[in-house]
């Protein structure tokens, strides 16, 4: 006897699509991550070597438009031909696995945090724009911090791999040989070495990011400019850029934090002080930062020294 509810006999697995629909997207997701994360991590890891001072190569000498004699840094492909030419094809992606399990963890703890603040946000009723903003750009904070607690051991553990390229080193290794090194040398603090700068960074980012769009879409944008929707698109993504410079140094500070003092050439003189905390680091970069200044050298990461 057939049931009211399937007359047509045929079994049907009620809400079985939608669950797994959800966990295809999900993995979709962690796939795509990865392989952002893989493809763009040489680029990171040039870009930490120069971030610690390693430059191999030597620098050429050239002139700019109004006559100026320049030395040119080696660029990113000069830098990555020669991390090939010691380590080979594979020397690029030295500590790619804990990025990547880095993003995954991200990805998920960002999900799962959205959910919720999302389902306490239904709750609350936003009189005014800026206040939604604010409210928007807290939550997005809250999702964020926690997931940069939750992925800065993976971090340290990835920076550490690939500043081992300063100095030769093959302390770090496996994911699992670096926790138990980590943890046995340094406790749980050391996997949360420059995490302050890194949050502080962050979330300054976040909220200037989002307040300048804000004031920028409200006020600057003309509502009777055929364009203005278009162009309050863009907006976000130019302040983004903008406002990177002014945190990068936040960057700089977590990545040096995550390296100094651990036993690897990089983080140990010649090539680095020893750094009691994340302030003393910043006062140093500031001061070295303000000599190079005064001896008429403005240094210009990733691309010249230009001679005053």
């Amino acid at each position: 006897m057939e049931s009211p509810e399937n007359p047509s006999g045929k079994a049907v697995d009620v809400g079985q699509d939608a669950p797994a629909t959800a966990v295809d997207v999900d993995t979709a997701v962690l796939l795509l991550g990865a392989g952002v994360t893989a493809v763009t991590h040489p680029l990171l890891y040039v870009k930490l070597l120069i971030q610690v001072g390693h430059e191999p190569l030597p620098s050429t000498v050239g002139t700019t438009m109004f006559g100026r004699r320049v030395l040119y840094l080696p660029g990113f492909f000069s830098y990555a031909q020669h991390i090939v030419k010691v380590d080979g094809k594979r020397g690029l992606f030295r500590g790619l696995l804990p990025r990547v399990v880095s993003s995954a963890i991200s990805t998920v703890v960002r999900s799962k945090v959205k959910q919720q603040v999302d389902i306490l946000s239904k709750r609350e009723v936003l009189q005014t724009s800026l206040r939604k903003v604010v409210k928007e750009t807290s939550h997005e904070i809250i999702i964020q911090c926690l997931s940069r607690v939750a992925t800065h051991p993976f971090h340290v553990m990835s920076v550490r791999c690939m500043a081992q390229f300063v100095g030769r080193e093959v302390e770090y290794g496996g994911m699992f040989s670096c926790i138990v090194k980590i943890f046995k040398e340094e406790g749980l603090a050391g996997f949360y070495v420059g995490l302050v700068p890194n949050v502080a960074g962050e979330v300054l980012f976040i909220w200037c990011c989002n307040l300048l769009a804000h004031f920028i879409d409200t006020y600057a944008v003309d509502e009777s400019f055929s364009q203005a929707s278009a162009i309050r698109s863009y907006t976000k993504f130019v302040m983004a850029i903008a406002v990177s410079v002014v945190t990068y140094p936040f960057m700089l500070v977590a990545d040096v934090m995550a390296v100094n003092d651990c036993g690897l050439a990089a983080g140990l003189p010649p090539h680095s002080p020893v750094f009691k905390s994340w302030m003393h680091c910043w006062n140093h970069l500031s001061n070295k930062d303000s000599d190079v200044h005064a001896g008429h050298i403005l240094t210009i990461p990733g691309n010249a020294n230009i001679a005053g």
